[in-house]
């Protein structure tokens, strides 16, 4: 990947945001990769599409880009409507997300990640308040999209810290969790939901009672299972036949760390 940006393509623009959206967007059309099939190249959808960006030919996948300057992405990316936002990740075609951030100086890619639709729940999506009456858009709600509750097992760098990713690692992530674009919306939260615990487990190597530590977070968010001990016990069991996490000896499980 070549990590700069092509400024001649802002000579027009005057408009900051108009200068990133045109500078990211083309650098991601030239430089970047479908994960999910690893065509080489992504197409643009007509402007103005909500919620997607670009796409893929082979495979049909669809990509929503965010970009900010700076090194860090941050824990919350601010976006569009609520509603659309919701209504659109709900449907049988929600894209994936691309996070790029670079450096309006050196007009260099710092961080590329890309989070697959499958990790993207209502549970991320924050919604805003409403645009007050005094506003051209009045009563417009909007959203952030809040990263700190997406796993790690979920975000998958292409660019870290200035570094490229080989495309095989990358395929390799993402692979590992594409099970769960099968799983019914209640089930897939609770594997998302346990690989979040497990992301506040300090140590790589971890014991059933470690993860029963969030038994009580999590039966305010299931109020009606009373079996939360047997759950988290059946998503461990999910993780590890999907190799995510290394059973050791009763009791005790190793997380497998990838890039």
């Amino acid at each position: 990947m070549n990590l700069k940006l092509d400024l001649s393509l802002a000579k027009q623009y005057k408009s900051k945001s108009q200068i990133s959206r045109v500078l990211t967007e083309n650098w991601l059309k030239v430089n970047s990769y479908c994960p999910n099939c690893n065509e080489p190249y992504l197409s643009e959808f007509e402007n103005n599409r909500p919620v997607a960006d670009f796409y893929c030919k082979k495979c049909n996948e669809e990509y929503e880009l965010k970009s900010k300057n700076g090194h860090k992405i941050g824990g919350q990316i601010v976006d569009g409507a609520y509603d659309t936002m919701i209504e659109r990740i709900n449907s049988d075609t929600n894209p994936s997300f691309f996070f790029l951030t670079y450096d309006n100086k050196s007009w260099m890619v710092n961080n590329l990640i890309i989070i697959p639709k499958h990790f993207f729940v209502t549970d991320i999506i924050i919604k805003r308040k409403p645009l007050s009456l005094k506003a051209k858009r009045a009563g417009w709600t909007g959203c952030n999209i809040n990263l700190e509750r997406i796993p790690q097992n979920g975000r998958i760098f292409l660019v870290k810290n200035s570094e490229t990713i080989s495309s095989d690692c990358v395929r390799e992530k993402w692979n590992k969790t594409t099970f769960l674009k099968s799983k019914r919306k209640e089930s897939r939260g609770w594997v998302l939901d346990v690989l979040n615990c497990l992301d506040r487990i300090d140590s790589n190597n971890f014991s059933l009672s470690d993860v029963y530590k969030f038994e009580n977070e999590l039966k305010i968010k299931y109020p009606d299972n009373n079996f939360i001990k047997d759950k988290i016990r059946q998503q461990l069991q999910v993780l590890r036949d999907r190799n995510i996490i290394e059973f050791k000896s009763r009791g005790n499980y190793k997380k497998i760390n990838d890039l």
